[in-house]
Order: structure tokens, then C-alpha cells, then sequence
């Protein structure tokens, strides 16, 4: 399609039967996945140790896995398909994929992020009846499949008069957009259409105008009100989405055909969910016509809980102000969440730091500066590691601490918010450099393997990692409690006499528990991990009083160490602490319950 006009939602609609929403998302465990790295439904050759680093054995090969690092590589859309089974038996409950939308053709955008046209799926990933086929065997498999759209932004569709480009405020000059080279040679008034599709321009046809565009050069102050709003994002050109406040904000023209692009999507494909780039990057009026057209036309398909989740930095602050004026569902915790969760389980950080990022309701006088369970996605690794400005690095890249990664996927699946997992962490990634690229492994093998490999892909589902996981979500799965119970921090104590929050002694890692508790409906489970890396350790964990009795006996109904499991423990006073003795293991973590689960 080459203009909006040949949209037609009724007609695309009619006599379908659209997958419902999930009822509450926090009960959901998101996936998120790098297309072109994660599968492309060809692989043969299973990684073993032995095949560790094997690009490196001599600087040919080093170099050709580098240089892949930031080329397209060929994971598609059948790929992922063809892997639904594998994520299912993860325990996957919903896959958030890298935009697929076409790209400029000229340049290695492998990530997504540089979209020519809103309107196709670019071909290195398939076709659109490929993201079809996906989202209906995602859905027979009990999967929803959230979609990454950009908003604020295209690829790198024109050139500037201008040889300097820096942001000042004032507009500059376009002289013409992109051909499929690259060469900026297409005249902004009345383009020759039949010669420039596919790959020329900018699409659809409706803004191929440069009143599509801010055109007010690239930003340099990326903190700066109104420079990060109205400038590009380097080479990226910034869409001019409208003005006004975000009460009585007045839509352009652009942001009016995107919309009808994404619900298009919608439409078509039958997607669950949008993860919308750069929210920062919009005015808040914008975001909020967007969420509240996309909230109110996936309501007459029957999605009634279609989730928006906002892709929001500036402080955690300013992503609770955007959520509450913009009316997106939920935030990626990319601020603090992700820095506090890597360190507390690693011991560089004292655990209340974490803990008290989250609050257990939306009523008055709980603190507005904290995320509630279900506006908020957790996670640590991703695809761009922005907490880790100079040294890019997933969480094994650290040999020194790697064996806590099941601590840290622990957390992240029984704390507070909708937990989501980054592709590989389930196999060990241990990606690391000074580039994004290096976190961006490929899942399939290929040139750009992971752990410095090539030809050698990574779905083990015999990987003992990977049947953690799986373990841990069937828990999650079927306990209420442990998807939108109240979350609090307990006191523990090593010696029944002293009983405290665990901290963190000095300029070394805490080697200790940290214990925490969910609670629903007069019910309590008790969540413990160890970050000690050598030792097993037990401690007294402090319980709620007022929902138990002295006696009562909790049964260890998870533990990463599986002769931990069954393990029976009474609750007893210590003075005025009603508590319950816990046993650890080392780099390991348990859950205690009163029933089975």
C-alpha cells in the first residue's frame, strides 16, 4: 500500500474474531527479542563448550564477526515462529518483538528503529502476512505479542541543505529526500511516485512533505526542553507530531496517518500490545492522542485491555508524570529498575534500594515517586544497556558473579511490576563491549554468534538455566499470589538475636539473603535469596503476625537447588517476631509457603 487511503479498518475487521486481552497484565512474563538476531528457522549445529570463542582462533575470523555485529544478519519472522514452542515451555506468556516496519534500504538498520515505511514489513524480515501467521501461532500457544513502534521519528528519509545541522531552534533547509542509495535526489514537490517505490521517500505517500518534519537538525542536549522534543536523533528525522498543551493539544497531520498506520497493524495482525520508542522524544499531548485513538479503537475489535508500554528515561520522576498525562499503560523501568535489581542480587547495593522503588496501590499516601505492580516492566539485560553508559554488558559478562544470574531472574519474576525477559539470558548470554552490538548477540548463530562464535545457535532447552526458568514461571503461572500480591522487604537475622535489613558492608558485595514476602488475601509466601557464592545460609525471616500463628508450617515449594525443595519449617516468636528459619542455598534462592502451590 502506498497511501493511507487504501487503509480500511471495517473492512479488515469484519466478521474476524480478534484474541482477547489479558485480563491483568502483571500476570503475564514478557519476552523480548531482537528480530534480526534471534532466529531465522535454520538452525542446525547446537553449541557446545568446546565450541567457546572459536571466532577467535585466528583475526579473519575475529574481524568477520565483528564487522556482522552491525550488519543485518537474517533472523526473521518464521524464525520466531518456528520457536514459539520453545518459549512456550519456558513459561513465555507474551513476546515483545523490535519493530519490523520497512527501513531505509540504504543503511544497516538491523535494529528497526530507522523506518521508511509504516505501512510494510521491511524484507529482510519476512512479509506481512509473515507477522500474520506469527501472532496466530503465538496465539494458538496461549502467547500475546506485543509489537515495538516508533512515533517520534523515520529513519534517515532526507538530507539538508546545510553541511552543519547542530540544533539552534531555527528550522533548516531541506533539499530533497532519499532515493534507495541513499542520494537525496527526490524533489520534495511533486515526486515521481512510480519511479521512487518502494525504497525512495518515505511512506505512506501522505508524508512524503516536509511539513512532516521539524527539520531543526540534530540534538545535542539531550536533557534540553525543547531541543530533545523538536531535534533529530542524529542521523533520524524528527516528526513534527503537533502543539498545545497536553490538555488541548492540536494533532498533525503525521501524527493523524501514524495512528492510522498502527491501528492498521492492529487490525491486520491482531496484535496485543505496543511498545512505543522514545516517549521522551514526544510532547505529551502527543503521546496521549496516540494511546487514547489506539485505547479506543482496539476496544471495538474487543481488545479491551490493550497494553501501551512506554519507552520513558529522565528519571523515574518524570516517567510516573508522563504515565499519569499520556494515559500509556505501563513504563519500562529503565532508570532505576534495572541498575537496582543487577546490584542488589550481585551485593553492590543495599536491597531497600530497590524495594523502594515500587509502592502496593494507586490510593492517596502512598509515594507518587514509586512504580504500582502493573505500570511498570522489569528487567535488567536489554538491547541497549543504557545503565551502563561507557561499557555495554549483560549480566554473566561479570565471571566474577555470573552464577546469581538465577537470583536475579528470581527477582525479577516474583518482585513487584510485569517481569520481562531479555533473549538469551535464559542460555547464559554473556555479551559485553563498548558498543551496543555486543548485547545484541545472535540467538541462531551465523557470523555474529554468541560467546564469540559462529554457525552454533542457542535454543537449549536442556540448558539447566533455561529449566530454572521454566520451573520458576509454572510457580508464577499458578499462584495468584505471586503475580499481584502486596510486596513487603523482611527483616532477617542470622543469629535470632539481631534482626535487620541486609546492607551492604563497605567497598565490598554484601554475601547475604535478602528475604521478602507477597501477600493476598490473608495469605503470605516468603521469597529468600543468597548471594553468596560459596556457602549455603540460614536465617530467621520475620512474617506478617497478624496473618499467622506461632506453629504454622511452611513448606519450601521452590528452590534452585532442588534437595532444598519440601523442606517443612514452623514459624516461631523470637520476643515480639514471629519468624520462620529459612535455609538458602548458595547462589541460590527459595520460596516458602503454607499450602502447596
Amino acid at each position: 500500500m502506498r497511501s493511507i487511503n487504501e487503509v480500511n479498518l471495517k473492512e479488515l475487521a469484519k466478521d474476524r474474531e480478534y484474541y482477547k486481552s489479558p485480563q491483568n497484565w502483571e500476570d503475564e512474563i514478557l519476552y523480548f527479542l531482537l528480530v534480526d538476531r534471534f532466529s531465522n528457522g535454520a538452525e542446525k549445529d547446537l553449541y557446545r563448550h568446546t565450541d567457546y570463542e572459536n571466532v577467535l582462533c585466528n583475526e579473519e575470523t575475529k574481524k568477520i564477526w565483528e564487522e556482522f555485529g552491525d550488519k543485518w544478519n537474517g533472523g526473521n519472522l518464521k524464525g520466531i515462529k518456528s520457536k514459539i514452542s520453545y518459549l512456550k515451555n519456558m513459561g513465555v506468556t507474551a513476546i515483545w518483538i523490535s519493530p519490523v516496519l520497512r527501513q531505509v534500504a540504504f543503511e544497516e538498520s538491523y535494529h528497526g528503529y530507522g523506518i521508511q515505511n509504516f505501512l510494510d514489513i521491511d524484507p529482510h524480515f519476512g512479509v506481512k502476512e509473515d507477522l500474520k501467521e506469527l501472532v496466530d501461532e503465538a496465539h494458538k500457544n496461549g502467547i500475546y505479542v506485543i509489537m515495538d513502534i516508533i512515533l517520534n521519528h523515520t529513519g534517515n528519509v532526507f538530507a539538508y541543505e546545510e553541511t552543519e545541522t547542530v540544533y539552534n531552534g531555527s528550522q533548516f533547509h531541506v533539499k530533497a529526500f532519499r532515493d534507495k542509495n541513499g542520494q537525496p535526489v527526490i524533489p520534495l514537490d511533486n515526486p515521481p511516485i512510480d519511479e521512487i517505490w518502494p525504497d525512495g521517500g518515505v511512506w505512506p505517500l501522505e508524508l512524503m512533505n516536509r511539513e512532516t518534519f521539524t527539520r531543526k537538525g540534530h540534538i545535542i542536549n539531550w536533557d534540553v526542553y525543547p531541543e530533545y522534543a523538536e531535534g533529530d536523533f542524529y542521523s533520524l528525522k524528527n516528526i513534527y507530531t503537533g502543539s498545545g498543551d497536553y490538555t488541548e493539544f492540536n494533532p498533525s497531520e503525521a501524527l493523524k496517518i501514524l495512528t492510522e498506520c498502527y491501528k492498521y497493524w492492529i487490525a491486520y495482525a491482531d496484535i496485543d500490545g505496543f511498545r512505543l520508542d522514545t516517549v521522551k522524544h514526544l510532547e505529551q499531548g502527543a503521546t496521549r492522542y496516540f494511546t487514547t485513538e489506539i485505547h479506543e479503537y482496539s476496544k471495538t475489535i474487543g481488545k479491551n485491555n490493550f497494553y501501551i508500554i512506554g519507552e520513558i528515561t529522565g528519571g523515574i520522576e518524570f516517567a510516573i508524570e508522563t504515565l499519569e498525562k499520556t494515559g500509556l499503560n505501563a513504563a519500562l523501568g529503565i532508570n532505576k529498575i534495572p541498575e537496582k535489581l543487577e546490584n542488589i542480587t550481585k551485593g553492590y547495593a543495599d536491597s531497600v534500594e530497590f524495594f523502594d522503588i515500587f509502592r502496593n496501590s494507586n490510593l492517596l499516601g502512598e509515594n507518587e515517586n514509586t512504580w504500582y505492580r502493573d505500570n511498570v516492566i522489569t528487567m535488567f539485560d536489554d538491547h541497549d544497556m543504557v545503565i551502563h553508559r561507557d561499557q555495554k554488558h549483560r549480566f554473566c559478562a561479570d565471571k566474577s558473579t555470573n552464577s546469581l544470574i538465577v537470583n536475579a531472574l528470581f527477582l525479577n519474576l516474583f518482585s513487584l511490576g510485569i517481569p520481562c525477559i531479555y533473549y538469551g539470558t535464559e542460555q547464559g548470554f554473556d555479551g559485553s563491549g563498548d558498543r551496543e552490538k555486543y548485547v545484541r548477540e545472535n540467538m541462531f548463530g551465523g557470523e555474529f554468534g554468541t560467546f564469540r562464535t559462529r554457525g552454533k545457535h542457542f535454543f537449549d532447552d536442556k540448558n539447566p538455566l533455561y529449566l530454572n526458568i521454566s520451573k520458576m514461571c509454572k510457580v508464577r503461572k499458578e499462584n495468584l499470589i505471586l503475580k499481584q500480591g502486596r510486596q513487603y522487604q523482611r527483616e532477617i537475622s542470622y543469629d535470632g538475636l539481631d534482626f535487620s535489613f541486609p546492607h551492604k558492608l563497605g567497598d565490598g558485595r554484601h554475601e547475604g539473603v535478602v528475604a521478602w514476602s507477597r501477600i493476598l488475601s490473608q495469605d503470605e509466601v516468603v521469597m529468600a535469596m543468597n548471594s553468596h557464592i560459596e556457602k549455603d545460609l540460614k536465617v530467621d525471616v520475620v512474617l506478617d503476625p497478624g496473618i499467622h500463628k506461632e506453629g504454622e508450617k511452611f513448606t519450601c515449594i521452590y528452590s534452585s537447588e532442588e534437595s532444598f525443595e519440601e523442606t517443612t519449617v514452623s514459624s516461631f516468636f523470637i520476643g515480639e517476631r514471629l519468624v520462620i528459619p529459612v535455609n538458602v542455598p548458595k547462589h541460590g534462592c527459595v520460596i516458602y509457603s503454607k499450602k502447596q502451590l
